[in-house]
């Protein structure tokens, strides 16, 4: 996966913020922003609906693949993912797919392992403090924009 079309508001060491838009047209959402947490194995993301209210927050289990030389971030889609709607209902989806790539042989056994530690991690963060610090960075520069939503 590349950044190609997406703005990049905020890089340090541990993460990159950005902002993007829809490459397809979509009914349910048009926008977003997204935190790339490169020391914690995923991203979150906020999808807004075309009025730019929030549609839902969006969590991918990734890894990442840094080179510095060349100044690319390659994500890795380690597949299960995490859904927090604005009423708080939480959704963890694509297990299945994550059990079905290590089946075909399209992930290892490390891949596998890393997967579910990262899923492990992000979901006892979200149960103990809530989405509201792992949000903070996006929220912080929407604000900044003046679009406080």
């Amino acid at each position: 996966m590349e950044l190609k079309d997406d703005i990049i508001l905020k890089r340090t060491d541990s993460m990159i913020v950005t902002k993007w838009h829809v490459i397809k047209e979509r009914r349910d959402f048009s926008d977003g922003y997204s935190c790339f947490y490169l020391d914690r194995g995923y991203r979150i993301s906020k999808f807004l609906k075309r009025d730019g209210e929030l549609l839902f927050w969006y969590f991918d289990v990734v890894d990442y693949e840094l080179n510095e030389a060349k100044n690319e971030l390659h994500i890795i889609d380690l597949l299960a993912d995490v859904v927090v709607y604005p009423s708080g209902k939480i959704r963890v989806v694509d297990l299945d797919e994550l059990s079905e790539a290590f089946e075909k042989r399209l992930i290892d056994e490390t891949l596998l392992k890393k997967s579910l530690l990262s899923l492990n991690r992000l979901l006892n963060e979200i149960y103990t403090d809530g989405i509201e610090p792992l949000a903070a960075p996006i929220e912080e520069l929407i604000k900044a924009e003046g679009k406080d939503q």
